[in-house]
């Protein structure tokens, strides 16, 4: 999978999403202007120690990350107002999940030249604006991979022996 962040404006939000794709094996794109530098403290306190276990590219725009892409590729832009929910549709282990900035999300433009592909996450609550980015990814990403099997899952040891402390 490849995970797609447009524009990102918050540090943390990055950093959670890299660590989400260090533990998924999912290809991170990070398209910029950020709304930070890339040796930001915060950027790298949460990511952690994952940034090295990520697979992650930097396009300096949209156009350029867009030219690079495969003939092949898809792309699901999530952002509220789609036209169908994230769950509706069915995701390839090649697919691309692009997300937008935080205060802004994606452009409309992007949104109404790709309307067949524009994906919303359920809202119960209209005064609530919208759910953490990296939460979004998170949850997107998830439904990806369980629609695949979850393939390349690992069991990781959590017994009481393995357990720090």
């Amino acid at each position: 999978m490849n995970l797609v962040l447009l524009e990102p404006e918050i540090p943390p939000n990055t950093g959670n999403v890299a660590r989400l794709c260090a533990a998924t094996k999912t290809i991170l794109h990070l398209i910029e202007p950020f709304g930070f530098k890339l040796d930001d403290a915060q950027l790298k306190r949460a990511g952690m120690d994952y940034w090295q276990h990520v697979e992650w590219h930097r396009w300096p725009s949209w156009a350029s990350f867009e030219r690079e892409l495969p003939d092949t590729a898809r792309l699901w832009f999530i952002e509220s107002g789609g036209p169908k929910r994230y769950t509706e549709v069915r995701y390839a282990p090649d697919d691309y999940l692009v997300f937008g900035r935080e205060t802004a999300g994606l452009p409309r433009k992007l949104l109404e030249e790709n309307s067949e592909s524009w994906l919303r996450i359920p809202m119960f609550n209209a005064s609530s604006r919208s759910l953490n980015l990296s939460n979004c990814a998170a949850l997107v990403l998830f439904e990806a991979l369980r629609q695949q099997g979850f393939r390349g899952e690992i069991q990781l040891d959590h017994t009481a022996a393995n357990l720090p402390g």
